[in-house]
């Protein structure tokens, strides 16, 4: 499996995406020297048992960050630390650290909710509140007291998650009437109007159509001009796709045959669908397990 670097799956003619196959958008890799999230020595348990160990990478700024590998090997545990969502499960504790821009993540000092507000997410399945597509994106900012110039504030969130178009003269109607595709693009603009820094997204395509998952790579890489992304998927060819770097995770079985999860190789995407360093890494992207 290769990967080229300056392959685009814009049709040049028209703009629109082509066939999905595993090539990158036209897009060079900066570097990590001043990274986002600067993750060392993370291991995450369940109660007793150490779902994820060891943890060593780093975001960067205006990046997106692919995290693939095979079910149970942590992606979404490592992707729910990045903004303390693994605080809401009772039983979950976080040793090493995670830091955001050098604050350690996790001091008794951070405020959760500021974090969540800064680092923003989005689902596996889209998530609408029951309410208008309008006071979906209106939410957000209202509860962080914003009172005026909100139908701007609206109107610049949906252009951002390219929805705008399609739902402008209907603002008012149920966000239950939009299709998933469109359902998750106004979960994307809701993340986007309390103008976060970082928006984490956890398998966004995984319930949608192919013709709603190129759409959502689209935006995925044209939001990246603005914000950090970082995206669990389990489609490989997504992640070649529309990632500047990937992290490859493993599960393995310890002594007392509690499943695992660790981090086998972290580099730029090119590097790890043409030239893996590590053989699991190879045998995962050829098929050979997984």
């Amino acid at each position: 499996m290769s990967v080229s670097n300056t392959a685009s799956r814009r049709d040049a003619a028209t703009g629109r995406g082509t066939a999905p196959d595993t090539v990158r958008y036209n897009r060079e890799v900066p570097g990590l020297d001043n990274p986002v999230f600067d993750i060392s020595g993370l291991s995450v348990y369940y109660g007793a048992n150490k779902a994820v160990r060891d943890v060593e990478m780093k975001v960067g700024p205006r990046q997106i960050t692919a995290m693939i590998g095979p079910s149970g090997c942590g992606k979404s545990t490592v992707l729910r630390t990045l903004n303390r969502m693994n605080d809401l499960i009772p039983t979950a504790r976080v040793e090493g650290k995670v830091q955001y821009h050098g604050e350690d993540l996790y001091s008794a000092e951070v405020d959760p909710i500021e974090v969540r507000r800064r680092i923003g997410m989005v689902f596996q399945k889209p998530n609408p509140f029951p309410k208008s597509i309008y006071d979906n994106i209106a939410f957000g900012p209202r509860i962080k007291g914003v009172r005026s110039g909100m139908d701007d504030l609206v109107e610049e969130s949906l252009i951002k998650a390219a929805l705008w178009d399609e739902v402008k003269d209907k603002l008012k109607e149920s966000a239950f009437a939009l299709s998933g595709g469109q359902q998750q693009r106004l979960c994307i603009a809701r993340a986007i109007a309390v103008n976060p820094e970082v928006i984490l997204m956890d398998e966004p395509c995984s319930a949608l159509d192919p013709i709603a998952t190129l759409k959502i790579e689209d935006l995925m890489y044209e939001l990246a001009d603005e914000f950090t992304i970082v995206i669990v998927t389990h489609n490989m060819q997504q992640a070649a796709r529309v990632s500047d770097r990937t992290a490859f995770f493993t599960a393995g079985v310890d002594e007392s045959g509690a499943r695992y999860g660790s981090l086998v190789e972290f580099d730029e995407t090119a590097t790890i669908f043409s030239k893996p360093a590590d053989q699991r890494t190879e045998d995962y992207i050829s098929g050979r397990f997984g």
